[in-house]
């Protein structure tokens, strides 16, 4: 039978960012756990930056016009 592999999602994500975090900061693991704590880390880190960065570019702004109506504007990063 094959095997499900669960969908990441970015709190999921953030959580065990955290969660990795904890455990690098306590200093009770061996060098080898250490590295592939830090490894998996920059791959939750990655998926994070990366939906962030497509999410950003999915924003847009309501703005109103001179004349009063309200249109979508895209996100500009100033």
């Amino acid at each position: 039978m094959a095997k499900k592999t669960k969908k990441i999602n970015f709190e999921d994500s953030i959580n065990e960012l955290e969660n990795i975090i904890r455990q690098l900061e306590a200093g009770d693991l061996s060098l080898e756990e250490t590295l592939e704590k830090y490894e998996s880390g920059l791959k939750y880190s990655t998926y994070c930056q990366e939906f962030l960065d497509k999410t950003e570019k999915k924003i847009s702004i309501l703005v109103q016009d001179d004349n009063g109506n309200i249109k979508s504007k895209p996100y500009v990063d100033k």
